[in-house]
């Protein structure tokens, strides 16, 4: 039977490759999802979905010498656990979640999924925020840009005058040198 290739569990990004699952979230991430879900849920296991689906999936404790089926959540660790996880035997090393806070997982599940319903909410508003802040900031950009190119024509225009004043007053000492060298000449004649 052929791999099917699994798509990323996000609506945003439904149609990218999955390159992991989280087993406590039962939901699969790309590689963008992946870093933003390790940020929150540090203690969360991601596996690898190189490796054949159903051999990770299978339910059963992964722990050495445990074959227990996963039936338990420790709270302390944040980590899904089958009995043996959890039993306390007397003068034996057994039971790395043997002194913490233990429950079922039919009694976390909902809390973790409102929980992650909630982060992905958080992070779909933090999304929307930083698209709208770019979207200010290009209209800032724009407005800067559209000051800057008015202040350029008010500076021609400025400039403008000031050779038409110029060249006004050139041509009216230019008229009074020909009046003056006029009249000098016409003096002496």
């Amino acid at each position: 039977m052929e791999n099917q290739k699994n798509k990323c569990s996000s609506k945003k990004h439904s149609e990218i490759d999955a390159i992991n699952y989280c087993q406590e979230c039962k939901i699969f991430l790309c590689n963008k999802c992946q870093n933003h879900h390790s940020e929150l849920f540090e203690t969360h296991h991601l596996y690898n979905i190189d490796k054949n689906i159903n051999e990770i999936f299978t339910g059963n404790c992964k722990e050495k010498d445990h074959k227990s089926e996963i039936r338990y959540f420790c709270k302390n660790h944040n980590q899904l656990c089958c009995g043996d996880c959890i039993i306390k035997i007397k003068d034996e090393g057994f039971g790395q979640h043997k002194d913490c806070d233990v429950c079922l997982i039919k009694e976390i599940k909902e809390a973790k999924k409102n929980k992650l319903k909630e982060n992905i909410k958080c992070l779909e508003d933090l999304s929307n925020k930083l698209e709208q802040s770019i979207n200010d900031l290009k209209n800032l950009f724009n407005k800067i840009n559209e000051d800057k190119e008015n202040l350029k024509l008010k500076i021609q225009k400025i400039f403008t005058n000031i050779r038409n004043v110029l060249n006004e007053r050139e041509d009216e000492i230019l008229l009074e040198v020909d009046n003056k060298f006029n009249n000098c000449i016409l003096m002496k004649i």
